[in-house]
């Protein structure tokens, strides 16, 4: 599924900057492919699991006190292990981003991504402290970012291509796609169980943290404040 709102506004300058970084770390990364420092063949496959492990989370190790692995919830914001992975993340995270970097400032919205990406990642890590397996991406960051736009925009139409609808652009509530999103991810979550795989986890987490941060610092304090001022309403067509 591929969404797009139907108004992104003036330039976000967070927001591309995350793009950016994280596509700079991918491309010079062995997951791109296209550094030919890293070998090929079985040589490219042993540098790209060392690369995930020195930068990912690997929850057995985060929760041992290595200043080391303390550091890797956040420098695995910016790990992704494919151009698929880090193609959909940055697509989601353009798309909701950029309103949602708007309304909270770009000093606050940089704040809320790093925050609410590192619990997400951790929360994941908690689940599953045994685990030996390496957790890279900004997916738990971008999740925020979505559970947030759901709060403050729930109602701006986005446009929605549907696979099971042959892909067919149509456009539908915020609110429709954004909780049909986490449906999705909350029947995955239940089907993945604690195996390898997609982190689907710190979808949960990261979605709800960032709906919850946006309603008790944005739409509760704005529903207060109504009265005296009404032309904040513009935002939400």
């Amino acid at each position: 599924m591929i969404v797009r709102p139907a108004d992104l506004r003036a330039l976000a300058t967070v927001t591309h900057a995350l793009i950016a970084a994280c596509g700079l770390v991918f491309l010079l990364g062995p997951a791109s492919g296209l550094d030919p420092g890293y070998g090929t063949g079985d040589a490219l496959m042993v540098a790209g699991t060392e690369y995930f492990r020195r930068w990912g989370v690997v929850p057995a190790e985060l929760f041992s006190g290595s200043g080391r692995a303390l550091l890797t919830p956040l420098t695995a914001l910016f790990v992704h292990g494919s151009w698929l992975h880090l193609l959909g993340n940055m697509l989601f995270l353009h798309v909701f981003g950029t309103m949602t970097e708007e309304r909270m400032g770009r000093a606050r919205f940089l704040g809320f991504y790093v925050t609410t990406g590192c619990l997400a990642l951790a929360a994941y890590a908690g689940a599953n402290a045994s685990s030996t397996q390496t957790l890279v991406g900004a997916s738990g960051a971008v999740s925020a970012v979505l559970g947030a736009f759901l709060c403050l925009f729930p109602r701006v139409r986005v446009t929605s291509l549907l696979p099971f609808l042959f892909f067919v652009p149509l456009r539908f509530p915020a609110w429709i796609v954004l909780l049909f999103w986490f449906a999705l991810q909350w029947v995955a979550a239940q089907r993945a169980g604690s195996g390898p795989g997609v982190a689907y986890l710190a979808h949960l987490v990261g979605f709800s943290l960032g709906f919850c941060y946006a309603w008790v610092r944005f739409r509760r304090t704005t529903r207060v404040r109504r009265p005296a001022t009404a032309t904040e309403g513009d935002s939400q067509p």
